[in-house]
């Protein structure tokens, strides 16, 4: 979707670094004394509470979909019942902030997407919360491409069609996303700038919300992980006029990527990530993320997946503190380019 090497060349190679490092603790919390006490909180027992998966987005959106779907498939894995739990609003930032304020015993969990970074990002020094100091990173659980929706009965019929309208009316269209300065804002943004348009946000507190309102007609178009978008396009109340993977989608093998629509190497995707409070035991974080990937290898459960429209890719801790480090100065960079603040 970017550039990532020419981006982080206008990035501090020092706070790259510093961030990488930092991730490296993270990730090689000792064994300490106290860990060895938290680390029998995983198992069954009926005196255990819990585990909470916090959702800092509205039920029903992406988020929503694949932590109730990886809930009970990881609470057999851990042996422990998984209660999802949604705290919406702030383009996530309420929910997030909570996770990193809790206990670090692996009583709570925090499922995420890209915007976990991009808020971030945005952000800078005002941040609730610090995506490399407040967090361990555990697992990434699933990817999938952004699209770009509008109502059925619009009349707009290609991503072409909803630009030429854009530039007729340049702040008069708009567009909804799941939060402000979230990874799929950035991507409009970006693609709005290389299409040389002006559309206007509208944020929402989360994928599905944003996609209603474009099937109520509240706004004219939205930017949305397809898993949120799919059942409103499988009923014909919305139609997709562009995919943001690299190759056309199997569900979608109609809708050009935005790469084909005139957008070259142009890739918009989301990611969805799993975490703990910084601070939580080694020997936990390995627990879970051991799960995760034993959940994600499972055949059934990539069928599940690939049926809502994710493809499965589970990572080690460290693979996912990499990628953070990578990403986190290139958004930094592409927010204060496009002048996205945080609200």
């Amino acid at each position: 979707m970017i550039d990532a090497r020419s981006m982080s060349r206008r990035f501090s190679r020092r706070s790259v670094i510093r961030a990488m490092a930092c991730m490296g603790v993270l990730c090689a919390y000792p064994a300490t004394g106290q860990a060895k006490q938290l680390v029998p909180f995983f198992g069954r027992s009926a005196r255990r509470p819990p585990i909470r998966l916090v959702v800092p987005f509205a039920a029903g959106g992406t988020t929503d979909i694949v932590a109730r779907l990886l809930a009970a498939r990881l609470a057999d894995a851990l042996g422990q019942p998984v209660i999802v739990d949604n705290r919406a609003g702030a383009g996530g930032n309420i929910g997030v902030s909570s996770v990193a304020k809790a206990e670090p015993d692996g009583s709570t969990l925090l499922i995420v997407s890209s915007s976990f970074i991009t808020n971030a990002a945005v952000a800078g020094a005002r941040a609730s919360y610090d995506a490399v100091r407040d967090f361990s990173p555990i697992s990434l659980v699933v990817t999938s491409p952004d699209v770009i929706v509008v109502r059925a009965d619009s009349g707009i019929d290609s991503l072409s069609a909803l630009l030429g309208l854009a530039r007729q009316t340049p702040g008069a269209r708009t567009y909804a996303t799941p939060g402000n300065g979230n990874s799929v804002h950035l991507a409009a943004e970006l693609l709005w700038q290389r299409a040389l348009v002006d559309l206007m946000h509208v944020p929402y507190s989360g994928a599905a919300p944003a996609v209603m309102a474009v099937a109520g007609g509240h706004v004219d178009c939205a930017f949305a992980a397809l898993p949120a978008a799919r059942a409103a396009v499988a009923a014909g109340k919305l139609r997709a006029v562009a995919v943001g993977s690299t190759q056309r989608w199997p569900e979608l093998p109609g809708v050009p990527t935005i790469a084909e629509a005139g957008f070259p190497d142009f890739r918009s995707e989301t990611i969805q990530a799993l975490f703990a409070p910084a601070g939580t035991p080694a020997a936990l974080v390995q627990r879970v993320s051991k799960a995760v990937g034993e959940v994600l290898a499972n055949d059934a459960v990539q069928r599940q997946f690939q049926d809502q429209g994710f493809r499965c890719v589970a990572s080690s801790p460290d693979q996912l503190a990499a990628r953070i480090a990578q990403e986190l100065p290139v958004w930094t960079v592409l927010a204060a380019n496009a002048g996205i603040a945080a609200d």
